[in-house]
C-alpha cells in the first residue's frame, strides 16, 4: 500500500467524531440533529471496522471471528466457480463473442489479412519439407520438386478456402 494514501477509514471515523464534537457544541435544535448523526455515524464506522477486523482475525469470545483464514479455500473455490459460471458460461461466452465478432467485423478483416498471406512462400515450405523427407527419392522418379508445381494454385486456393471458414 502507498504511504501516501489516505486511510479512508481514519477520515469516515474523524469527520463521524467532528460531527458529535459540533452537537454538543452548538445549542438547540441544530446541535442535537448533529449529535444524533455524529452518534449514528460514530457506530456505524466503528462497527463496520470491526466486522471487517472479525473477518480476518480471531477474536476470543466471538463466534466466527477469523473466518476468512479458516475456510480460505473454501472461498476461493466459491469465488472460482461463481465467476465460471456467471461469466464464463458457455452462453456468455457465444454471446459475447458474437456480439464482438459483428462489431469488430472480424470476418472482413480475416479475408482481408487471408488476401495477403503469400501462400508461394507456404507452398515453397510444404516442398522443401517433402524434398528433405523419405518421400523425397520417390518423388526425384517423378521430376523432383518440379513435378508438384502443378499443385501450387490448387493448394493456394485450398488453404484460402480452409482460413476463411
Amino acid at each position: 500500500m502507498n504511504s501516501n494514501s489516505i486511510n479512508k477509514s481514519l477520515v469516515t471515523n474523524l469527520l463521524a467524531l467532528l460531527l458529535v464534537l459540533l452537537g454538543l457544541a452548538l445549542p438547540g435544535r441544530c446541535g442535537e440533529v448533529l449529535l444524533s448523526t455524529g452518534f449514528f455515524a460514530l457506530s456505524c464506522a466503528l462497527t463496520n471496522w470491526l466486522a471487517i477486523y472479525m473477518l480476518f482475525e480471531k477474536v476470543p469470545g466471538f463466534y466466527g471471528s477469523g473466518v476468512v483464514p479458516a475456510r480460505f479455500s473454501e472461498f476461493k473455490a466459491g469465488i472460482r466457480q461463481l465467476v465460471m459460471e456467471q461469466f464464463f458460461s458457455p452462453r456468455n461466452l457465444e454471446q459475447f463473442f458474437s456480439t464482438a465478432a459483428a462489431e469488430a467485423g472480424t470476418d472482413s478483416l480475416l479475408a482481408q489479412v487471408v488476401d495477403k498471406v503469400d501462400f508461394d512462400k507456404a507452398f515453397a515450405g510444404l516442398v522443401d519439407v517433402i524434398m528433405q523427407s523419405s518421400f523425397a527419392s520417390m518423388l526425384n522418379m517423378f521430376g523432383g520438386a518440379k513435378s508438384l508445381d502443378p499443385l501450387r494454385e490448387p493448394f493456394a486456393s485450398k488453404m484460402r478456402e480452409f482460413m476463411l471458414q
